[in-house]
């Protein structure tokens, strides 16, 4: 289907550093708090270690949410509480500072950088640097026909990996990865089902904008009739993409793969964020290893694909905005987890008994 081969990134991408991670252990044996003392922030600070290769871990000084944004004509169908092609509108409130994960990245002084993959408007009407990476305009309504070509497939993964290079070169030290989308959780919900092999009704959740029980019932279809269209391509991950996924969670999987070839850990916002994410363990089974779970959105999908990957989500808000927030509030927990492992002084060595007279 494509000469991008995505079975390279086996080869490509490396477990964090174990034997740093055993050091880092180690050293949090030595701290005057006992181990255990702190919960999962041994854990996260564990992890960064070992990701960073660094004993003590060094502080998160230079994080970034990244937000790639897509339109999904299967939301013509009535499965979501945003009409149709409205993306874009988000789009321009995130820029302008008005939705929640502009909010949160205002507080905590976080850079929030939008990749438009497949809005459905006018690309004029975006700043140059938001729209540079478009792929297509809208995708294909997945219960009936493709989202992608196969060229466009490979362009819109190619973009991915290319912002993660971009971030990785300018020194980005962890990224919040989330979307904007509308449909974007009906193609996520596809993704999910037809990788753990479940039925539409296992996935199919309420969405960002919480649906009705008729729209819930529509996307439950949807799901249905798409999952139908992506069975017959579950061997081929790209191909799947293209069919059912979308430029912008094409993207996404493209971005995460190519973050862990990089090192460059990175926090998994929502439902949409998990989908790709099990994608891409299906690529590279050690790839996981570089993300964490911010959070628990109550989407039945993202349940379903975090406890595929292992992955156990750092909080519990009923957070179902999506757009990077729940990402984002999990961002002080693990800058909090550096600070404590590399500021918490070691406990003084015992004294050498005095000799015997």
């Amino acid at each position: 289907m494509s000469s991008l081969n995505l079975d390279d990134f086996t080869d490509l991408i490396e477990r964090p550093d174990g034997g740093v991670r055993r050091d880092a252990e180690a050293r949090r044996e030595r701290q005057i708090v006992p181990p255990g003392a702190l919960g999962r922030l041994d854990e996260l600070g564990e992890w960064l270690a070992a990701a960073q290769s660094a004993v003590p871990v060094r502080p998160v000084e230079r994080p970034r949410a990244v937000l790639f944004a897509g339109d999904h004509k299967i939301a013509e169908l009535g499965v979501s509480a945003r009409p149709a092609g409205g993306a874009g509108e988000l789009v321009r409130e995130v820029l302008e500072g008005g939705r929640p994960v502009s909010v949160l990245a205002r507080r905590l002084g976080v850079p929030v950088r939008v990749v438009d993959m497949s809005l459905d408007c006018d690309p004029e009407s975006l700043p140059a640097e938001v729209a540079g990476h478009r792929v297509r305009r809208g995708g294909g309504r997945i219960d009936v026909e493709d989202a992608l070509t196969a060229e466009e497939a490979e362009a819109a993964f190619r973009a991915g990996m290319a912002v993660a290079d971009e971030e990785a070169d300018a020194g980005t030290d962890l990224v919040v990865l989330g979307d904007v989308s509308v449909g974007g959780t009906t193609a996520a919900g596809v993704l999910v089902a037809a990788l753990c092999g479940t039925d539409a009704s296992v996935v199919t959740g309420r969405g960002g904008l919480p649906i009705d029980d008729l729209a819930w019932m529509r996307k439950c279809a949807a799901i249905r009739d798409a999952l139908r269209r992506a069975r017959p391509v579950l061997g081929d991950q790209l191909r799947l993409l293209a069919t059912v996924g979308g430029a912008d969670l094409t993207a996404m999987t493209g971005f995460l793969l190519q973050c862990a070839v990089r090192k460059t850990p990175v926090i998994l916002d929502g439902v949409v964020s998990a989908a790709c994410a099990l994608v891409g363990q299906r690529v590279a089974f050690r790839a996981p290893d570089w993300w964490l779970a911010s959070h628990d959105s109550g989407e039945p999908g993202q349940a379903k694909a975090l406890d595929r990957m292992a992955l156990e989500p750092l909080l519990s808000q009923g957070v179902t905005v999506g757009e990077g927030a729940g990402g984002l509030l999990a961002l002080p927990l693990v800058q909090a987890a550096a600070s404590l492992a590399a500021e918490l002084p070691e406990s003084p060595a015992p004294k050498e008994p005095a000799p015997a007279e």
